[in-house]
């Protein structure tokens, strides 16, 4: 990012990430502190969590599920104490669900998928609004997928979550824009990662093929036939935060290299 478009974010926003010790949620969390925000995460993995204390120590962390509202209320509790306010929200945390034909689901599988990747992003969103209200440059930012507007084969735990975010977002952009509260969602694609590699290797599984014919098979259907870096996506995550972003809500933001069909 070059010094013109950084000077557009604003110095010291206070930033809540959610799922922010590893991955793409990490990777995020670097790009934020770059550019001087002040940040809390949540993560489910403890051991993730320790290892973003001892690389970012002046990051606050909490290990929590988003799944658990109670978990959620004392995460918040110990952001809001930390930042002393909340001018971002990062609605990252989600999980890939199981691949599988719809009557090999088990309504286990079901449940945990939405209540991770649905009702964690309500649960967050609940706690963080009455601070964003309180914020000169507040954005909330959630994280969908490209499944969110094409739906997936054997994935529709995953698809159907990423598509009630989409729908999520809309809703909450129409009922606090009137407050200045800026809400988007991003769709990354095929993001470079263990997650993609399990993702491709349970496909090449259910569909009886290698991975790597999966693999060419999916990037076959993306125009630019490569895949998503994490960083992609956080640089996407630092415009919304910009001032260049300051009219844009409502959105939803494919980072994916078009994705054309899944």
């Amino acid at each position: 990012m070059d010094r013109e478009y950084a000077s557009r974010i604003e110095l010291g926003l206070r930033v809540i990430v959610t799922a922010g010790a590893a991955g793409i949620g990490r990777v995020i969390v670097e790009a934020l502190h770059t550019y001087g925000a002040h940040i809390h995460v949540c993560d489910i993995d403890a051991d993730a969590i320790a290892n973003l204390n001892s690389s970012l120590p002046e990051v606050g962390t909490t290990v929590a599920d988003v799944a658990d509202a109670n978990q959620v209320d004392q995460f918040f509790t110990e952001a809001e104490s930390h930042l002393g306010g909340l001018d971002v929200l990062v609605n990252n945390a989600g999980i890939a669900g199981p691949t599988a034909s719809i009557d090999a689901i088990s309504p286990e599988e079901w449940e945990r998928t939405v209540a991770v990747n649905l009702n964690g992003h309500f649960y967050c969103a609940r706690r963080a609004t009455p601070l964003l209200r309180n914020s000169d440059n507040a954005v909330m930012i959630n994280i969908s997928s490209v499944a969110g507007r094409l739906g997936f084969q054997n994935r529709t735990p995953y698809a159907a979550t990423k598509w009630g975010i989409i729908g999520f977002t809309q809703s909450l952009a129409k009922e606090l824009g009137p407050e200045g509260i800026r809400v988007n969602a991003i769709l990354p694609g095929m993001v470079e990662g263990p997650r993609i590699e399990r993702v491709i290797s349970a496909r090449a599984k259910t569909m009886g093929q290698s991975e790597a014919e999966v693999k060419t098979e999916m990037l076959s259907n993306v125009s630019l036939r490569r895949t998503v870096a994490p960083n992609d996506v956080a640089e996407m995550v630092l415009f919304l935060c910009s001032s260049g972003a300051r009219n844009i809500s409502g959105q939803s933001l494919s980072v994916c290299g078009n994705v054309e069909t899944m």
